[in-house]
């Protein structure tokens, strides 16, 4: 049995299962009785307890997610410190990973994928919008909701990115199957780093399997560092080109060749999603850097799941590269006699006339006014030309080239085959981005580095947190011109519309309203002949009234039936014996067991008299008889008293069903009699 389960954590926290170990913490599933919910709490193992540097990592963990607040990243509630334990509370995910989600599914539907990457690359914008990587985003961390909600968990190495320099240990630390060639190199690593993660992740949704895989863990981080993977259409043919590409482009080793930011792949995931034919221009080249070799003598028994490259790894791969020196020379040296040869053929060909470059030479072709269509499909083009291109707003049809980077007509040589064709994206402009949910940071940054003015205006909203983003004034994919003004709706809040309550109880409502932030103002409410009878712990009336619009902080008040009413009876005294028409007499009324209800002094100067008298009567909420039978008595002067009249009212529709009034009255009898003459 471990030792936290079935104990209270500060007299609060009552643990009640383990949900799962980790290398430095282990995580319980929870019921804090304060807040009445279940949480998740993490407790550093006791190992760690008196290590500094993990005490140091845990604190960062918590000091991380604290700072966040997204519907894609999970909560913390609460966080502890002790000389003995030390803890953070989160929120609890009733899910399972994406990993098992994978594992279950093998290959995911392509808009299920970009369903899930939709919603981590949101939670991760908010983090890095907060200065905070990541840096071990992987299917283990993230959790699939029933609803298909992703929630991204484990900030456990996430690290300041605008404050530090270098990582925690200076060595790569994560899931080798995930972490970007930065990391595995122990480079100091960036946003850029988890654009490569869910590229991988990306990857593996889409094809059933990870881009790198072998038997042990070096030998994929040094996959990650030289190899590039296979196309993912290449295993599974179903997969969308746009789609590949950008799943190739977040995977880019070069960081500087990836997307730039979660907002950057955002931006091309929400075009892809309104046009799954949209194809982008990325162009993929071989790494331009010395390649860093990573030696397999690494002790084998590194678990397969995480790497670190230790620090001698380059001092290794110079020793191998110093035991080839000898081979490496002699081969260069029989390279420069063989050139040597060559150049001399090259120089009497020329000298004796008999050669000629003609063959080599070409004019450089006209582009402009052909379309992007067209250079693409003509394959003689494709095979003399290095061709890229650049794209900018003109007033051109969309698609046509405008402009080449070579003159037409100028002679080229064989080796002189790489153009910039400039490509018209029509007169209408920039496409306006998906920005719902986007920090008010990240939305007007992005929208100005397109060139746009932007105007932010405040709004209520009955989904969207505040700060974050509701939408923009334009249809999203609508293109606009640069300079334009865009008006940013920002949200100042999540309101609620409030419904209808009657007759629910209030343990419902309070259960359906507890994370609208609204306070619930509960009133014990005893029902009048004007109310419908309501049971007891159920809402007979709300303020304000359903359709209203309440915020964060604002009080709903709930009147809850505590089970009784209040009736009133209407008397009218006539035809009563002679000898009781005196000045004063006592009326009494009494319930059919003689429990007296009510008893007062009147009057009978006048032959007819009105009285009204309230009753409070509990009706059990199981009982299904609701009628009651009443007496009412005359009592005279010298204490005799008669039967006046019999009253049966009907509790739950507050009114008189049946009434009889003696008309003949028995013989009038004393209180000391108890009823015997």
């Amino acid at each position: 049995m471990d030792k936290f389960v079935g104990k209270r954590l500060d007299g609060r926290y009552e643990i009640q299962e383990i949900l799962g170990v980790g290398g430095m913490s282990v995580v319980y599933k929870a019921r804090d009785n304060v807040e009445d919910r279940i949480v998740a709490i993490k407790i550093l193992k006791d190992e760690f307890t008196t290590n500094e540097e993990f005490i140091r990592r845990f604190k960062n963990e918590s000091k991380a997610i604290a700072m966040l607040s997204h519907p894609n990243i999970v909560k913390v509630y609460d966080v502890s410190f002790g000389d003995l334990i030390q803890y953070i509370v989160m929120e609890y995910i009733d899910g399972i990973t994406l990993k098992e989600f994978i594992e279950r599914q093998g290959s995911l539907r392509w808009k299920d994928a970009v369903h899930f990457v939709l919603q981590i690359l949101k939670g991760l914008q908010h983090a890095h919008d907060k200065g905070i990587v990541h840096r071990d985003v992987k299917p283990q961390n993230i959790m699939v909701l029933s609803d298909g909600t992703i929630k991204v968990t484990d900030f456990g190495i996430a690290r300041f990115a605008r404050s530090e320099q270098r990582t925690i240990t200076d060595k790569a630390i994560g899931s080798v199957h995930y972490i970007s060639p930065e990391q595995a190199r122990g480079e100091r690593t960036d946003e850029k780093a988890d654009i490569y993660s869910v590229g991988v992740m990306l990857y593996e949704m889409l094809t059933g399997q990870v881009p790198f895989q072998a038997e042990s863990a070096v030998s994929v981080a040094i996959m990650q560092l030289q190899r590039d993977p296979k196309p993912p259409t290449e295993l599974n043919g179903s997969i969308p080109m746009g789609l590949e590409q950008i799943t190739m482009h977040a995977m880019q080793k070069n960081a500087e060749r990836r997307y730039q930011s979660a907002a950057e792949m955002l931006c091309d995931l929400d075009a892809f999603r309104r046009d799954p034919a949209k194809t982008f221009e990325y162009n993929y080249f071989v790494d331009d850097a010395p390649t860093r070799y990573v030696s397999e003598n690494i002790r084998s028994s590194t678990p397969a799941s995480e790497v670190i490259i230790p620090d001698d790894a380059d001092e290794q791969a110079d020793n191998k590269e110093k035991s080839n020196i000898v081979p490496i020379l002699a081969g260069i040296a029989v390279a420069l006699v063989a050139a040597l040869i060559v150049v001399g053929v090259l120089v009497v060909n020329e000298f004796m006339g008999s050669g000629s470059n003609e063959i080599d030479s070409y004019k450089c072709h006209n582009f402009v006014s052909m379309t992007q269509e067209q250079v693409d499909a003509d394959s003689d083009i494709n095979k003399k030309y290095d061709i890229s291109y650049e794209m900018v707003i003109d007033n051109a049809p969309k698609g046509t080239i405008i402009k080449q980077s070579i003159k037409a007509g100028k002679t080229l040589k064989g080796e002189d085959n790489e153009i910039v064709l400039t490509v018209s994206l029509g007169p209408e402009g920039i496409p306006i981005p998906n920005l719902e949910n986007y920090t008010e940071f990240a939305a007007r940054e992005m929208l100005e580095d397109l060139g746009l003015v932007v105007k932010v205006e405040q709004k209520e909203s009955g989904t969207v947190d505040e700060g974050y983003v509701i939408g923009v004034n334009k249809e999203i994919g609508v293109c606009v011109n640069p300079g334009e003004t865009v008006i940013l709706y920002v949200s100042t809040g999540k309101s609620t519309v409030i419904d209808d309550y009657s007759n629910r109880s209030i343990a419902s409502v309070k259960e359906s309203m507890k994370n609208s932030g609204i306070n619930i103002k509960e009133v014990q409410f005893t029902l009048t002949g004007e109310d419908s009878y309501v049971q007891k712990d159920y809402i007979v009336k709300q303020e304000p009234k359903s359709g209203s619009t309440l915020k964060k902080g604002d009080t709903l008040t709930l009147y809850v039936s505590n089970g009784k009413i209040n009736y009133t009876f209407d008397i009218t005294l006539k035809n009563l014996p002679e000898d009781y028409e005196s000045d004063d007499v006592t009326i009494k009324i009494t319930e059919e067991d003689g429990t007296e209800i009510h008893s007062s002094d009147i009057s009978l100067k006048e032959k007819k008299y009105s009285y009204t008298c309230e009753l409070m009567k509990q009706v059990d909420d199981n009982n299904a008889e609701t009628e009651c039978v009443f007496k009412v008595y005359i009592i005279g002067k010298s204490g005799k008293k008669f039967e006046y009249a019999n009253l049966t009212v009907d509790v739950k529709k507050n009114k008189i069903t049946d009434s009889y009034v003696f008309s003949g009255y028995p013989k009038a009898e004393t209180e000391e009699d108890n009823g015997e003459e």
